[in-house]
């Protein structure tokens, strides 16, 4: 997993170019970023629309972890060697932890097509992001901040918006610890953690994660999954029935019981 820090914008250009063979920008994508969640997908008219922008928010750290990996192994399902160009902050390094190649592997993904670039602050992070996605040769952009972003506002969201159209490059905001505010997103996403079914001796399972449409350029909001990483055919699918682990409708409604019989 190659790291960068302080980046030249040229050098990754041609870094991207050298990896896959490309030196014109790709026609603008009409594809579909699935899941592999039928439910999921389907919502969706076949997945996240691949050449867009879309926004995931995260509340707390360990929120922020899961829609990292969630964010990380969606992109990952991109076919191809192409490489999945990861822009973060100092800062969002510091609060959310560093990224940890072995366990992208363990989980399935390939940790050498991920190319992560770390900027000082968020103004070069904007302008990373600007020019990453209209590099040809990435399977995606990942753009993580932590906390407020001012400089990103419908101006700037509207350049990367045309960026990423015009390159068909799919963007992934990560939004941690972050409120919604407006913007030119395709999609809006909350991103929860969600309990996970214990494995023998008690060991972890599988992450699952719990998502809600906030906003959908395309369509209806409000939908809601809870999904689990299935390693071996590299596919998000229902979580596995269990004492810990509920669909959400039914943890909502035992919540309602239990606050009806106190």
């Amino acid at each position: 997993m190659p790291s960068e820090s302080h980046p030249s914008i040229a050098g990754l250009r041609r870094r991207l170019a050298r990896i896959t063979g490309e030196t014109q920008p790709r026609a603008t994508s009409a594809g579909r970023l699935a899941s592999g969640h039928a439910g999921f997908d389907a919502a969706l008219h076949g997945g996240l629309a691949t050449g867009r922008v879309h926004e995931f928010f995260a509340a707390d750290a360990l929120d922020a972890t899961s829609a990292a990996a969630f964010a990380a192994l969606l992109a990952l399902r991109l076919p191809g060697p192409a490489p999945l160009v990861w822009l973060r902050t100092a800062d969002a390094g510091r609060r959310g932890g560093h990224i940890y190649a072995p366990g992208i592997a363990e989980l399935g993904g390939d940790p050498d097509r991920l190319l992560l670039i770390e900027a000082p602050d968020p103004q070069l992070l904007l302008a990373c992001a600007n020019d990453a996605v209209r590099c040809a040769g990435s399977a995606a952009v990942i753009v993580e901040s932590w906390g407020k972003f001012p400089l990103l506002d419908l101006t700037a969201g509207r350049r990367l918006a045309l960026g990423a159209r015009d390159a068909g490059t799919t963007l992934l905001l990560l939004r941690l610890n972050a409120a919604p505010s407006p913007s030119v997103a395709e999609t809006r996403w909350s991103v929860a953690a969600a309990p996970s079914r214990a494995l023998e001796a008690n060991a972890p399972g599988a992450p699952v994660f719990d998502l809600e449409l906030l906003r959908w350029r395309g369509g209806a909001a409000g939908g809601r999954w809870q999904m689990e990483w299935q390693h071996d055919g590299q596919v998000f699918g229902d979580p596995a029935l269990s004492g810990a682990v509920l669909p959400v409708a039914a943890r909502r409604a035992m919540a309602s019981l239990g606050a009806a019989a106190a």
